[in-house]
C-alpha cells in the first residue's frame, strides 16, 4: 500500500468520524445542559424554598431600656450571648433543608440614632422571645425589653428618593476570620479598679456621644449586627484555625514513608544513605518555645478566639438623612470611627466591603450609585447578608467579640441625655406584703 492509498484511507476514516461526532452533537447536545446548569438549579430551588420558610417566621423588635447603671457590661453581655447561642442554633436535617427550606435562624442587634436619640434594639424570631428575655434579665434584671414597631418604618421604603438619601457600607475582615479583633477586655487591665476603667474606656461611649451631639433632626445613623450561630460543620472555622496554629508552631505533618525499591533506587542513583527517622518523642517537647514574642501573642489570641461559641456576623451601617441636611462628612464617618476602635495591626481589622459600599467612581456613576443604595437599604430592611442571595460578605465573631461591639454601657460611658434608661431600679415584692 503506497502513501496515496494510506492518505485516502485516513481521509475516509476522518470524514466518517466527523460525521458521527457531528450527528451525536446535533441530536444529543441538550443532554449536557442539566450538568452545566445543575448548580444554578439547586441554588434557585433552595432559594425559593427558603423564601417560603422565612416568610412563615414571625419576628418581633424589642427596644432595650437600659438599667440605671451597669457594673460589668462587657462580661454580662458575653454571658447573654452564650446563653442564647444554643437555643438559636438549630441546623436543619436533610428533609428540613431540601423539602421544607429550613435554614439557620438569626437575630439582629442594632444600635440606632433617630433624630439625635440613640436606641438599642434586638430583632428576633417571636418564638424565641422568652429565651432572649430570660438571658437578658438574668444578667440585667433592671433593664426593660419593650416590644415596638420596626424602627425602619419611620422612613419611606423607597429610599433614596427626592426627599431622602443614604450612604452605607458593610464591613468585613482584612485577615482570616480566626484572627480576632481587639476586644473590650484589651481596653483595660485586669485589676481591682478595672470596673472604673471599663466605664471610662467603653468604646460605645464615643459612638453614643457622636450620635447624640453630632447629628440633627432629620438625620439617622443605623448600625446593624446580624448574628447566626454556627459551628465547624457550617464554616470549617475551627479546622482552619487549628491548621494555622500547627503551621505557626512549625508542628510537622505526618511524614510520607518511602517504599523499599525507592530507597534502593535513591541509594544507587544519588548515593543517598538511608535516613534514620528521629522518633517524635526525641523532638522538642515544646516547639512553641521557639516562637518570637509576636508569634506567641498571635497564637494565644487565636486559641482564645476558638475557645468560645461563634457566630457568622453581618456588620452594616447606613446614614440616612433628608436631602437638605444630607452629606455632612463628619456624620458619615461616625460608624467608621466606631469599628476602627477594634482594629489591630498584628491580628485583624475591619474594612468596608467594596462591592456594597454606596460609592461609585467610574462608568454610569449616577445610575450605579442609585442601584447600590437601593440594594443596601433593601438588605438592611430584610436583615440578610451583603451578597444575598449568594453567600459571602460576613465575618466570624465569637461571643467576646460580639459583646465588645454590642453591650449595654454603664452610666459613666453614656450619661443621662444620651440614652434613655429605666428611671428606677425594680425591687422584688417583700414576702410579708399580701399580693391578693
Amino acid at each position: 500500500m503506497d502513501n496515496l492509498q494510506a492518505i485516502q484511507i485516513y481521509h475516509h476514516l476522518f470524514f466518517h468520524l466527523s460525521w458521527y461526532i457531528g450527528n451525536l452533537i446535533k441530536n444529543w447536545w441538550w443532554f449536557i445542559i442539566p450538568f452545566i446548569l445543575w448548580k444554578f438549579f439547586v441554588k434557585t430551588y433552595l432559594y425559593w424554598l427558603s423564601e417560603k420558610w422565612y416568610k412563615g417566621i414571625r419576628s418581633v423588635t424589642l427596644e432595650v431600656k437600659l438599667p440605671p447603671d451597669v457594673l460589668k457590661p462587657f462580661k454580662a453581655m458575653e454571658q447573654v450571648l452564650t446563653g442564647i447561642w444554643a437555643p438559636l442554633y438549630d441546623p436543619p436535617n436533610w428533609k428540613e433543608k431540601w423539602i421544607e427550606g429550613k435554614g439557620l435562624l438569626s437575630i439582629s442587634l442594632d444600635i440606632v440614632s433617630i433624630d439625635t436619640q440613640p436606641h438599642f434594639y434586638i430583632r428576633l424570631p417571636n418564638f424565641l422571645r422568652s429565651v432572649v428575655e430570660g438571658a437578658v434579665y438574668g444578667q440585667f434584671p433592671d433593664a426593660e425589653l419593650i416590644p415596638v414597631d420596626d424602627y425602619t418604618k419611620i422612613v419611606p421604603p423607597t429610599i433614596p428618593n427626592k426627599e431622602w438619601d443614604l450612604f452605607g457600607a458593610d464591613f468585613i475582615f482584612i485577615a482570616p476570620d480566626f484572627l480576632p479583633i481587639r476586644t473590650l477586655s484589651k481596653f483595660f487591665e485586669e485589676k481591682p479598679e478595672a470596673v472604673k476603667e471599663e466605664k471610662r474606656l467603653d468604646p460605645l461611649a464615643g459612638l453614643l456621644e457622636a450620635m447624640a451631639t453630632k447629628t440633627q433632626k432629620g438625620e439617622h445613623i443605623w448600625i446593624q449586627i446580624i448574628l447566626t450561630p454556627v459551628t465547624d460543620q457550617e464554616t470549617k472555622f475551627f479546622t482552619k484555625a487549628k491548621e494555622f496554629i500547627d503551621k505557626l508552631i512549625k508542628r510537622p505533618g505526618k511524614p510520607k514513608s518511602k517504599s523499599i525499591p525507592r530507597k534502593v533506587y535513591e541509594g544507587i542513583v544519588y548515593g543517598k544513605q538511608p535516613v534514620v527517622e528521629v522518633p517524635a518523642e526525641t523532638r522538642a517537647a515544646m516547639p512553641e518555645m521557639e516562637l518570637t514574642p509576636g508569634e506567641k501573642e498571635i497564637l494565644k489570641a487565636v486559641e482564645e478566639k476558638i475557645s468560645k461559641p461563634i457566630f457568622r456576623a453581618t456588620l452594616r451601617s447606613i446614614y440616612i438623612a433628608k436631602r437638605d441636611v444630607y452629606f455632612h462628612r463628619a456624620q458619615l464617618r461616625i460608624p467608621y470611627g466606631f469599628f476602627s476602635q477594634f482594629n489591630t495591626a498584628n491580628l485583624n481589622a475591619f474594612k468596608p466591603l467594596g462591592k456594597t459600599i454606596t460609592k461609585v467612581v467610574y462608568f454610569m456613576i449616577k445610575r450605579r450609585t442609585y442601584l447600590r443604595k437601593r440594594a443596601m437599604f433593601r438588605k438592611y430592611l430584610a436583615r440578610v447578608n451583603p451578597l444575598f442571595p449568594y453567600p459571602g460578605g460576613s465575618v466570624i465573631l465569637n461571643t467576646e467579640e460580639v459583646a465588645s461591639l454590642y453591650h449595654f454601657p454603664p452610666k459613666a460611658a453614656a450619661p443621662g441625655p444620651y440614652v434613655p434608661r429605666v428611671k428606677a431600679k425594680k425591687r422584688e415584692i417583700p414576702p410579708e406584703v399580701a399580693t391578693e
